[in-house]
């Protein structure tokens, strides 16, 4: 495995493995004994950065969720597991009521909610602190002030160690960070945003959120990650939900005549590497020369057991060159 900081501050960054898994169907979809397999052998293989969320998986069953926290708070204690493996949550998109959802009836980012829902989300996982907490979604109905010091009174108590956002426009996150720069008090550094290899068109709706938000990394986003040095991006759906290997998974956003360039360019390093396309296009994003750490799924250790190659797999300057300059 390989390691890279995230967060600035000695108090509070962690160095973490550059492949991050995702537990959004751990307790839920996937069942217990499978997700404590899939978490077994990442860690095994020197895994250290989980991610999951207080909402995660509120569609399954119709419910608020908070399933995915629960199994790995089971699984933390089943196996001794301490502060050596960084946890990181959200709030912000859980669902007030049973049979709703986070489009109309989220729980928001008021200095309430965001002390409410990191103490259960600490009660849930069995820790004293949370590693990295995410505001999920944005809130335009609360002042970014109130939300920026909300998450700040966290930091400051103890209870929380680094922040970050994910689905913001990348003006309001200049904003809230402004504002937290301004007041001194510490702000977002880990950014986690859908990121892949492919481009999605970011003027169709399958690339917002329902809410209109923006859930891909688009030009602005990657623009201001090379600016901000101290910020990282956690990419999540970086292989689209399996559509590099069943590209009838693509969704329509991708549907665009810069796609087949780019799959014929990630075609011809994966024969040439003898690497699998998933695997080239975490490689890519890994060694990227921005910040970035792809956050992957897995339904079985097969499917972990691919994606943890990856982290092995060099590429040459001349392949990345041709992987970033199709179009």
């Amino acid at each position: 495995m390989k390691y890279r900081t995230i967060g600035t501050d000695p108090a509070t960054r962690r160095e973490v493995s550059v492949l991050a898994l995702g537990a959004m169907l751990f307790g839920s979809r996937t069942d217990e004994k499978t997700s404590f397999a899939v978490l077994d052998r990442y860690v095994e293989e020197g895994g250290t950065f989980i991610d999951t969320s207080d909402n995660y998986a509120f569609w399954e069953d119709g419910g608020q969720g908070g399933q995915s926290e629960e199994l790995l708070g089971r699984w933390r204690r089943s196996r001794g597991i301490g502060d050596e493996i960084v946890i990181a949550t959200k709030l912000g998109a859980r669902p007030l009521a049973p049979g709703t959802s986070y489009v109309d009836n989220a729980e928001g980012l008021s200095a309430k909610v965001i002390r409410e829902s990191a103490e259960r989300s600490r009660e849930r996982l069995g820790v004293a602190r949370l590693d990295l907490l995410y505001a999920h979604i944005e809130d335009h109905k609360v002042p970014l002030q109130e939300t920026v010091e909300g998450f700040a009174e966290l930091v400051a108590e103890g209870t929380v160690g680094l922040l970050g956002a994910s689905n913001h426009a990348a003006w309001r996150l200049e904003r809230a960070r402004a504002l937290a720069t301004a007041a001194g008090l510490p702000s977002y550094e880990v950014l986690q945003y859908a990121h892949s290899h492919l481009r999605p068109r970011l003027d169709v709706p399958e690339s917002l959120f329902p809410d209109g938000s923006l859930g891909h990394a688009g030009p602005d986003l990657l623009g201001y990650l090379r600016e901000e040095p101290a910020l990282t991006l956690v990419a999540y759906s970086p292989l689209l939900k399996g559509a590099y290997t069943h590209p009838d998974r693509l969704p329509t956003d991708f549907d665009h005549p810069g796609t087949p360039p780019r799959l014929q360019a990630l075609t011809q390093v994966a024969k040439e590497t003898g690497a699998t396309l998933n695997q080239v296009v975490l490689s890519w994003q890994i060694g990227h020369p921005l910040p970035i750490i792809p956050l992957v799924g897995a339904s079985s250790v097969t499917q972990l057991e691919e994606n943890l190659a990856a982290v092995d797999l060099e590429l040459t300057a001349e392949q990345r060159v041709r992987l970033d300059g199709a179009y």
